[in-house]
């Protein structure tokens, strides 16, 4: 046992193992600092007055790329410090990017999908939008990901690639959006009293723009009553505070002026 460890003493003291001990830790500390400082220049770079003629949407993606070079950069220097021959780190990387184009051809699409999305313009950061099934504000347009924050304060990534190939509704498009809401009265309602209550609901909330000005209609006839519909144009900022402010506050004026809305309900008739 004391041969043994002495042999280990040798071998662990011997210039050789040594160096290749310092090359590995001078390695991994290179990658870790230099990781770091990739996202603070990627960070400087697109923040800098060159990129600033272009749209936060655009710098976000341009950072992601720049990051995404720099971080191949850092890693070639570190296995260069480890004592990897270039040549043959260069061969391995060709290797490796051949077998990751074979086996992640739906990444290489959400890239294109990202590029198509930073240059088309469909949305932008800050956008509440709703495309491929979800919906939610954009936080981050990244290489492979874009991300979305939604009402409830949920995460969710999507694919570049189908976000690019899916009908996207930009609701953040225009700075104003048009509210509709549907209201249903008793066929024994007086109209002309109806609607003017509507209207008056609209017009007192400083938050309904004037121009447009807001609107009601007759839109059917129901099987429980009158069908109407208040159209009013708000900005995108109020649009569900309206929304919801403006459901209680009909109600409210249905109840004061005796305005019949219809429930389901069912009539027996019974005969002898």
């Amino acid at each position: 046992m004391e041969k043994f460890f002495n042999n280990l003493v040798d071998f662990l003291a011997s210039a050789t193992t040594l160096m290749a001990v310092l090359r590995f830790l001078l390695a991994v500390i290179f990658v870790i600092v230099g990781c770091k400082i990739v996202k603070r220049i990627s960070k400087k770079i697109v923040n800098s007055r060159a990129f600033s003629h272009l749209t936060k949407t655009m710098r976000s993606f341009l950072g992601h790329v720049i990051a995404a070079c720099l971080y191949i950069v850092v890693i070639i220097i570190g296995a260069i410090i480890l004592g990897i021959e270039l040549s043959g780190f260069t061969a391995i990387i060709i290797v490796l990017g051949i077998s990751a184009g074979l086996a992640l051809q739906g990444s290489l699409a959400n890239i294109a999908g990202g590029v198509m999305i930073a240059g088309l313009k469909p949305f932008e950061i800050g956008n509440y939008i709703e495309g491929d099934g979800v919906s939610g504000v954009v936080t981050d347009i990244g290489v492979f990901y874009t991300t979305l924050k939604t009402d409830d304060n949920k995460k969710i990534v999507v694919p570049n690639a189908k976000l690019s190939n899916s009908t996207i509704t930009n609701y953040s498009a225009n700075e104003s959006r048009r509210l509709d809401l549907t209201f249903t009265v008793s066929y024994h309602s007086d109209l002309a009293l109806v609607k003017k209550v509507l209207y008056s609901c609209a017009k007192v909330d400083e938050r309904v723009l004037a121009d447009p000005s807001p609107a009601v209609y007759v839109t059917a006839h129901g099987d429980k009553g009158v069908i109407l519909e208040l159209r009013m144009w708000v900005r995108n900022a109020d649009y569900a505070s309206v929304k919801y402010s403006m459901l209680e506050q009909v109600k409210v004026n249905f109840d004061q002026f005796g305005i019949s809305v219809p429930y389901p309900q069912l009539d027996v008739h019974m005969t002898k």
